[in-house]
């Protein structure tokens, strides 16, 4: 297999390019960065610019399956810029993506995969949200989404098997939210979010990874979920990071209206509230590493 990633310097991207070397994978990546173009040891980096739709065709010679992963932080304040920049980077990327397959000549990729978030889901505290539940749009972060899912649909005939993930909470020992968390129980400041009830669906860094690359391997099509069977509350996820920290967690949480007023609409990041399921990736055979909160925090911090 020979793979072209893109959002391969991110947090999933570069575990992704990691592990398909170990497994003996040729690997391509794409950044907008020249000096970046030898960075990744064993793998081969062309240069493309999203904004100006230039890219190196040459990315493409050989490749059967591309894993699209691009896209900037959502987490960083939502101006008007970097609202623009949010959207660009997954959108931009992703015509520049469908009109370089168009071009080089090479006719369909055997596969490709593309990122995308339970975000797009509405906030519930008794819906489990599954591939096929209804999408209604009501807040910024779905907005994002689902133009993210539209854009990406439209490589759907330019690969043979096509495929979308939706990625829940992302657990890592560095970078992503999880470490952002940590920070305050270290510190003995660990507190839950609004009520500390809400769902948060999660997945180890390493499952995911591995999901990925089964997927690619096994030609999967389709939308799923790329999330743990056993999603927590977020007040769980705090003691439990608390737990695998070795620091208590004992302070009240800190209330809705406090969060909304520091951080107005991104509050709906850390107040969000999706029970997703993960049947579907089960039922295609795919076990989980880690999959309880408590195993996958213990793994990621006792490897220290």
């Amino acid at each position: 297999m020979k793979l072209l990633v893109t959002g391969a310097t991110g947090l999933i991207g570069s575990s992704v390019v990691e592990q398909a070397l170990k497994n003996n994978m040729e690997v391509h990546y794409l950044t907008t960065q020249k000096n970046k173009l030898n960075i990744i040891s064993g793998a081969k980096g062309f240069y493309w610019h999203p904004k100006n739709q230039e890219i190196d065709l040459k990315c493409l010679v050989g490749v059967d399956t591309i894993i699209h992963l691009a896209g900037a932080s959502i987490s960083k304040p939502w101006t008007s810029k970097n609202k623009r920049e949010i959207f660009d980077s997954r959108l931009v990327t992703t015509k520049l993506l469908k009109k370089a397959i168009e071009e080089s000549g090479n006719g369909k990729v055997k596969n490709i995969i593309c990122a995308s978030a339970i975000g797009i889901y509405s906030n519930s505290d008794e819906q489990i949200f599954s591939e096929d539940s209804e999408i209604v749009q009501d807040n910024f972060l779905q907005e994002i989404v689902i133009a993210w899912e539209k854009e990406s649909q439209k490589l759907s005939y330019l690969a043979t098997n096509f495929s979308i993930f939706r990625i829940g909470l992302v657990l890592a020992g560095h970078g992503g939210l999880l470490t952002k968390l940590a920070l305050p129980v270290k510190l003995m400041a660990g507190a839950a979010f609004g009520t500390g009830k809400q769902w948060q669906s999660w997945i180890h860094l390493s499952d995911l990874t591995r999901l990925l690359l089964i997927s690619a391997k096994n030609s999967w099509k389709g939308i799923y979920n790329a999330v743990s069977p056993n999603p927590v509350s977020q007040r769980t996820l705090i003691e439990e990071l608390g737990r695998a920290l070795g620091r208590p967690v004992f302070l009240p949480n800190i209330p809705s209206f406090l969060i909304k007023i520091f951080l107005g609409k991104r509050s709906i990041l850390v107040l969000g509230n999706q029970n997703v399921s993960s049947n579907l990736i089960v039922k295609k055979g795919f076990t989980f590493e880690f999959a309880t909160i408590a195993s996958a925090l213990s793994q990621i911090y006792n490897k220290k």
